[in-house]
């Protein structure tokens, strides 16, 4: 057995060098190039034909986005996003096989101000993208996360979708799209000329960063940003025109996402977090057209065809493996994945079967959407429920808490001398406020529109005032149509009737 041990590092190497001396599997005549798992070896060009065709296939396959429709590219500079742009440049081009129908367009997130950039690295990253955007050809818009706080609470409701894609209409509209005269239509696009500029305030970016720098775990801090940044690129899309949102979420990222989901408790939102297409913004579709690739593959596509990336410093960068729920999750599959190579991919084949446990997106009621994340509410739960369990467990500590410091004497007593033990203010003297005036705001209580996941998050937040003023003022709304709501209910007519 020792024997047997000590040759078996020898014979590894030799199979690894093995692959790399066949032949490739599809053309059986070109050296292979690259290995991409046992046995599926590819030269240069069949590698390249094999990526191209997958990205093309997916989309054709699911036919979510019709011909002539605007479809805008978020594209972080990192190679998934990049490798998914030199996709759709090339599926473009004149003399591309099964040639893409739709107009491109490309969007870009400045999030310097809360990854410790200064201006002048900001500026740097700004005009390396932007020479990179330039050379497709597209329009594309840079926006500062700063622009987050300046949303409108429109972007918190879902937009009625139109009909559905079916088969019939789908064959329609490409019909329709060739036959017409400027089906090419997408070349007189052309990219703004503008200078690079920050374009954003001194008191923009210290309110960004102190509203992050008030959660107190950085998971919360990743998951609360990775929710404005969502909010960020469905206003950017409205605003300018596109009706579906392509993002570059590899494999990977998606097995990883998955975990992560269900560590944080959303697993009833893993179908539309983790599937190809996401409508629970109703007039916005969010498609993952690079979700079949491995980052293995896009980094190796990358390298062969010279893709041009830009990196840019996110909040988990440089930090360690237990700092954060979704780092510790990367770290652990991408360890796992070096001895069980089917690791991810067993975990996105298993993210393709999930299905929300919510309801169909266009059939959830607005009311019973989450503030946050727009995904149906998952905490109406029996009384028999672990969620109810862990409420009342809650309930309990902060009663005994409350109690606890109300029995205790102090110095100071929260009444004034002009109230009552009741708190009602007796008046107090000509030109001097009510001691009520003193007290500090009540915390405004989100729990009952928010999912579960995110009642976590808001949790980890010093004080939810903290928030954009446009979540605050979409919840405040919802309160308010909810208390109206009350007051009729004994005329409103049954939801069977």
């Amino acid at each position: 057995m020792c024997q047997v041990n000590e040759e078996l590092p020898s014979l590894r190497e030799s199979e690894k060098m093995q692959g790399f001396s066949r032949k490739c599997c599809k053309c059986k005549e070109g050296s292979a190039a690259v290995v991409i798992r046992a046995g599926d070896t590819y030269c240069r060009d069949c590698f390249k034909e094999y990526f191209i065709h997958k990205f093309r296939a997916m989309l054709g396959k699911n036919r979510v986005i019709y011909p002539g429709e605007k479809v805008l590219l978020a594209v972080s500079g990192g190679p998934s996003s990049c490798s998914m742009l030199r996709q759709v440049q090339e599926g473009l081009s004149q003399n591309a096989h099964k040639k893409l129908r739709f107009l491109p367009g490309i969007v870009y997130i400045d999030e310097g101000a809360v990854t410790g950039q200064t201006p002048e690295q900001r500026l740097r990253t700004l005009a390396e993208l932007r020479a990179l955007f330039q050379a497709t050809g597209f329009p594309f818009y840079m926006v500062p996360l700063e622009r987050v706080l300046d949303l409108p609470s429109s972007v918190l409701v879902a937009a009625v979708p139109d009909h559905g894609p079916s088969a019939a209409s789908y064959k329609a509209a490409v019909d329709k799209f060739l036959q017409a005269p400027d089906a090419d239509g997408y070349q007189t696009l052309s990219a703004p000329e503008s200078p690079v500029s920050l374009n954003v305030q001194e008191p923009q970016t210290r309110m960004l960063q102190q509203m992050l720098d008030s959660v107190k775990t950085l998971t919360a801090k990743l998951d609360l940003l990775r929710t404005l940044r969502q909010h960020l690129l469905v206003h950017t899309a409205r605003s300018e025109g596109y009706s579906k949102l392509m993002l570059g979420d590899s494999c990977t990222r998606v097995a990883v996402l998955l975990l992560v989901s269900i560590s944080l408790g959303r697993g009833a939102a893993l179908a539309q977090d983790t599937g190809f297409s996401d409508a629970r913004y109703g007039d916005i579709v969010c498609v993952r057209p690079m979700r079949d690739y491995s980052a293995r593959e896009i980094a190796y596509f990358n390298h062969l065809f010279g893709v041009p990336t830009v990196f840019s410093p996110g909040l988990d960068t440089q930090t360690k493996d237990k700092s954060s729920i979704q780092r510790l999750t990367e770290s652990f599959l991408t360890k796992l994945q070096e001895d069980f190579p089917s690791t991810i991919s067993t975990i996105y084949r298993t993210s393709e079967k999930l299905q929300t446990a919510c309801g169909a997106s266009s059939a959830v009621d607005p009311c019973h959407r989450c503030l946050l994340c727009l995904c149906g509410l998952d905490t109406s739960a029996g009384k028999a429920s672990a969620f109810q369990s862990t409420l009342i467990s809650e309930q309990l500590s902060q009663t005994r808490i409350s109690s606890a410091f109300a029995s205790s004497p102090g110095p100071t007593s929260a009444l004034g001398q002009c109230c009552d033990r009741t708190g009602v203010c007796g008046g107090a003297e000509e030109g001097v406020p009510c001691c009520s005036s003193s007290r500090p705001a009540e915390r405004t209580d989100l729990s009952s529109l928010l999912c579960y996941s995110c009642q976590l998050t808001v949790k980890d937040l010093t004080s939810v005032e903290r928030l954009p003023q446009y979540v605050l003022a979409e919840a405040r709304r919802r309160q308010r149509r909810s208390e109206m709501r009350e007051q009729i209910s004994d005329f409103l007519l049954p939801g069977d009737d």
